[in-house]
């Protein structure tokens, strides 16, 4: 495997990548201090993970030693309160997020910043910032969009469902989560997400885990593969599911809100409803699995 890469994108955006980890990287303010120091933060933020594997494939329990593997740990422990299972790598992609957002934030003046993760996004706000978010399921089709501003306690954004680039235990087409970081969002996505279905339904395919992922954190847990007819009585049921989760994670303090998306139905947790947005000047971050 190569080590880290860096390059400037188009509209003064970084783009960091490291095997699985793939960074899209926006600031205002200092950019360049902000640009080297989430780059210098970088080099090592994937030889930290594989390093404590074991330990973060397996349910949550002894805390582990890494700035990254803490973050997912913290980000797991009060879910893992409310569900049989969950391991940290529920949280890694919103935590890698939040790591480097922090480090940025540390090192440069900004007024608002963010680091998305394959779209699970850590945000930055100064007093008066804010950031419109477009919300776009699995298959890129738009979901509308939300306007996350200073004053809302919102920092992170995360999306989930089948088909994403992690194996699901749920049939959704997308749970997007809004909450006080992308680790917490992450995870609560991941969860919502699994939530949502329909135990033995015969038009749904399931494989264990480990025979799609030799080293899946899921073992040997049926996963999702294919969804065949469901009517819309059974996607409202689905549905339903997940936002008994999502409301009880609400009710906890745990997210902020969540959209959830299947076959054509949408549900909404919270406040995630699209806000009208009014500043030409405001950025659009894409947030989608």
């Amino acid at each position: 495997m190569t080590g880290p890469v860096a390059a400037i994108l188009p509209g003064q955006r970084l783009h960091l990548q490291h095997g699985p980890i793939d960074l899209v990287i926006g600031a205002d303010g200092d950019r360049d201090a902000a640009f080297a120091a989430a780059t210098d933060r970088f080099q090592t933020v994937l030889e930290e993970l594989v390093q404590e594997l074991p330990l973060l494939r397996r349910p949550v329990g002894d805390a582990p030693a890494g700035l990254v593997a803490q973050r997912m740990h913290a980000a797991c422990i009060p879910q893992a309160e409310g569900v049989t299972f969950v391991t940290p790598m529920a949280a890694v992609a919103g935590s890698v997020a939040d790591e480097v957002l922090a480090a940025m934030v540390a090192a440069a003046p900004l007024t608002r910043a963010y680091v998305n993760n394959g779209g699970d996004i850590a945000l930055y706000l100064g007093p008066g910032a804010r950031f419109e978010i477009g919300l776009a399921g699995l298959d890129g089709i738009g979901l509308g969009r939300a306007c996350v501003d200073a004053d809302m306690a919102v920092r992170g954004v995360a999306t989930s469902g089948a088909g994403g680039r992690s194996l699901s235990l749920g049939i959704a087409d997308s749970v997007t989560v809004l909450a006080a970081n992308a680790a917490a969002a992450d995870v609560a996505a991941t969860l919502i997400a699994g939530a949502v279905d329909l135990a033995d339904h015969p038009e749904i395919r399931r494989v264990p885990a480990s025979d799609v992922q030799d080293d899946s954190d899921l073992g040997d847990r049926p996963v999702v593969r294919a969804v065949g007819l469901l009517t819309p009585d059974e996607v409202a049921r689905a549905l339903a599911a997940g936002v008994a989760a999502a409301r009880q994670m609400r009710q906890r303090g745990l997210i902020v809100g969540a959209a959830l998306m299947l076959r054509g139905q949408a549900r909404v947790v919270g406040d995630i409803a699209p806000r009208a947005v009014h500043d030409k000047q405001e950025e659009g971050i894409l947030a989608h699995a």
